[in-house]
């Protein structure tokens, strides 16, 4: 009888504990993911569950998939966005504060945020989500974004967490005045004073079930990069695409 090589053996039970183990980043992705968030993660086991989406947890969505540091996260982000806005407008009441506020807490604010950071190619799905575009869908990226600042908050405290999200929303705070606006309006009547043509918006996709519908357009000025905007509707969308070149825009409008 032929006995099992020892060495193959116990490199099919390593396999075999990996596998059954929460999914992981590789050591490269996690140097590039990090760099992108500004955050050099002390438990990069952190930053794993954070780019995990529940469809590639076999089961075990409450250990393994980022949800739980998604629902932290949104929590903390309306925390810093409610203390910024406080101190950016002293003068502002309740009703003028709040239109603000969703904006930059939006979902669509949060996928355009996690765009920018490149979170997609870090997202870790399985392949029936990776064959649907998962990586890149507006609703994964709002979770992962979402998910890292609940991640940063577990491995270094609200301070560092509050730095992070202040530094990847400038861009929409400086604009926030505008961002209070109609946002088309506001995106046309700068186009219309830099002498550009009025902003085209395009149709992409729509996804999703016939009673909830999620539609991505994108909106384009010549000579600037396009930006996307996700809604339950065509105009919807269009006014969170605009919302978010407005904000890209930033000073500018």
């Amino acid at each position: 009888m032929t006995r099992p090589n020892s060495s193959h053996t116990g490199k099919r039970r390593r396999n075999r504990a990996r596998a059954e183990g929460p999914p992981e980043l590789t050591n490269e992705q996690r140097d590039e993911c990090e760099a992108n968030i500004g955050h050099h993660f002390k438990d990069r086991a952190l930053l794993d569950r954070a780019m995990t989406h529940r469809s590639a947890t076999h089961g075990k969505t409450a250990e393994w998939s980022n949800e739980r540091l998604e629902f932290l996260g949104d929590r903390i982000l309306a925390l810093v966005m409610v203390e910024a806005l406080l101190e950016r407008f002293p003068k502002l009441r309740e009703g003028e504060l709040a239109p603000r506020l969703n904006n930059l807490v939006s979902r669509e604010t949060c996928a355009v945020i996690g765009a920018e950071l490149a979170l997609g190619q870090f997202l870790i799905v399985d392949n029936a989500e990776r064959s649907t575009g998962g990586p890149e869908k507006p609703s994964l990226l709002a979770n992962a974004i979402e998910a890292v600042i609940g991640a940063v908050y577990m491995d270094a405290g609200l301070e560092k967490a509050r730095k992070f999200v202040l530094k990847a929303w400038k861009r929409l705070l400086q604009a926030s005045p505008e961002l209070a606006r109609d946002p088309k309006s506001a995106l046309q009547e700068w186009a219309q004073g830099e002498g550009l043509p009025t902003p085209v918006y395009r149709h992409i996709s729509r996804e999703g079930p016939d009673h909830a519908p999620v539609f991505t357009v994108t909106v384009q000025i010549n000579g600037y990069e396009p930006m996307p905007g996700i809604g339950s509707s065509k105009q919807l969308a269009e006014r969170e695409a605009a919302r978010a070149m407005v904000a890209a825009l930033g000073d500018q409008t």
